[in-house]
């Protein structure tokens, strides 16, 4: 399967552009979708897919995951995390800066992106990390969905934590800027006030949900100066989406990870460090207030964050303990559990996953099921529910904070660019994804 094939899916429960099902057929060609319809016949040499009793969604796009190559491959590389997006459903991904060496230049984007033309078994888009002195950079890199900016929780050149320098970034050109919303001047403070203190749950008072509020308070106020298109990423709190309910920009974006919808502080009494991320776990009221946002469109989309770090390095004691959980493998099975148990419509999680992903940093014709799409599919098994198991998963890392879950809509078949690279608990690994493109980088 290392060259595009026809398929054709029969007799799948598809969900349609518009949210509707349709139980149908789609006929896949060199990559792309050429036919949506309840029945299709062909006498061109094709693989079928009996799609009976299964769902058949477009493929996910996770828009923030960070996969530690180059420099850190002992907790995951580019092969093995996309291996994990292939089990997960996700057939794209954009990837973050924090690497060694850090993606900064135009020269270590196109290294990524020749790495990920060699390993890759689904499609990829890199991130250009900002610091305070590569701005001709960052406004020429290419092609990239945009530029990251680390407002806390990082140390080093990508932290850029003060207006001026943030001011500098926002006023000059037109492409897209995400910003990961601490305040890192009140997590530093707030960090000496807790020193001492060796339990994990005090993460998340250290970097509080007012650390986060001042950090997007400050990017809204910069990105409306400006007319800047602003995208904020894994959202954690309810002040945060009650200020964009006030008032957010048409040019605005936001998004929410399944841990901060699903997950809250009663988990590091469970599983410790594990539940340690940045920015931190928050309240079962958060929780509320986030999923309600999300369903009203105020937050615009999903995102993971897949952040693995090996076992060892999360058994050191906080604050020792790295922050970060993988999670591209349990997204979607996690988000059609939520719709399966009332939370929100499997509609819904199409849009925020796939749909909305793709207007937002405006990759052509991904997103879909319908003709002259890219035929980057999944179909699901929506009718089973079965356990996340630590020895079943592809990520290097080997863990999960959603271990022992029992979750429904597991990928059955993942398909990139009309291939298909996982099915049935097989990985196809001769498959290769290609670089995203985006309209609006």
């Amino acid at each position: 399967m290392t060259s595009p094939t026809n398929l054709l899916i029969r007799r799948a429960r598809i969900i349609l552009p518009n949210g509707e099902l349709m139980i149908g057929d789609v006929l896949t060609r060199d990559r792309v979708i050429v036919e949506v319809a309840p029945q299709i016949s062909t006498a061109e040499p094709i693989i079928e897919i009996d799609a009976a009793r299964l769902t058949l969604l477009p493929g996910v796009i996770d828009p923030q995951v960070h996969f530690r190559e180059p420099g850190l491959e002992y907790k995951e590389n580019l092969f093995t995390a996309s291996c994990a997006c292939a089990k997960g459903g996700v057939t794209s991904f954009l990837e973050m800066p924090n690497t060694r060496p850090l993606t900064t230049t135009q020269q270590t984007l196109d290294d990524k992106l020749q790495r990920a033309s060699q390993k890759c078994l689904v499609n990829y888009g890199f991130f250009i990390g900002a610091t305070s002195e590569n701005l001709p950079d960052i406004l020429s890199a290419h092609p990239t969905p945009g530029i990251k900016i680390f407002m806390g929780s990082m140390h080093g050149q990508l932290l850029v934590d003060t207006e001026v320098a943030l001011e500098a970034i926002f006023s000059q050109g037109t492409r897209l800027i995400a910003v990961h919303a601490e305040n890192q001047e009140r997590i530093n403070q707030r960090r000496q006030e807790f020193a001492g203190i060796t339990d994990p749950a005090i993460h998340s008072q250290i970097q509080d949900n007012q650390a986060a509020l001042e950090a997007t308070q400050l990017a809204l106020k910069l990105s409306q100066k400006y007319q800047r298109r602003l995208h904020i990423l894994h959202m954690s709190t309810a002040e945060e989406a009650e200020l964009l309910r006030q008032h957010k920009p048409s040019w605005v974006t936001c998004e929410v990870t399944p841990q901060h919808l699903l997950m809250n502080t009663s988990a590091y009494a469970k599983i410790g460090t594990l539940a340690q991320m940045n920015p931190p776990l928050r309240s079962p009221h958060d929780n509320e207030v986030l999923w309600q946002a999300l369903r009203d469109g105020i937050i615009d989309f999903i995102a993971t964050d897949h952040a693995p770090h090996t076992l060892e390095e999360k058994a050191q004691p906080y604050p020792k303990s790295p922050s970060g959980m993988p999670g591209v493998e349990t997204s979607l099975a996690l988000m059609l559990t939520a719709a399966k148990e009332g939370k929100c419509t499997i509609a819904q999680v199409v849009n925020w996953m796939s749909t909305a992903v793709a207007k937002a940093y405006g990759i052509r014709n991904k997103g879909e099921i319908k003709p002259g799409y890219d035929a980057d599919l999944v179909l699901v098994d929506l009718d089973n529910y079965r356990p996340v198991l630590r020895q079943e998963l592809f990520s290097k890392c080997g863990w999960s904070p959603f271990e022992g879950w029992n979750l429904t809509g597991w990928a059955h078949t993942t398909i990139v660019g009309g291939q298909i690279v996982y099915q049935n608990g097989k990985l196809f690994t001769e498959v290769r994804g290609q670089a995203l493109q985006f309209e609006n980088s």
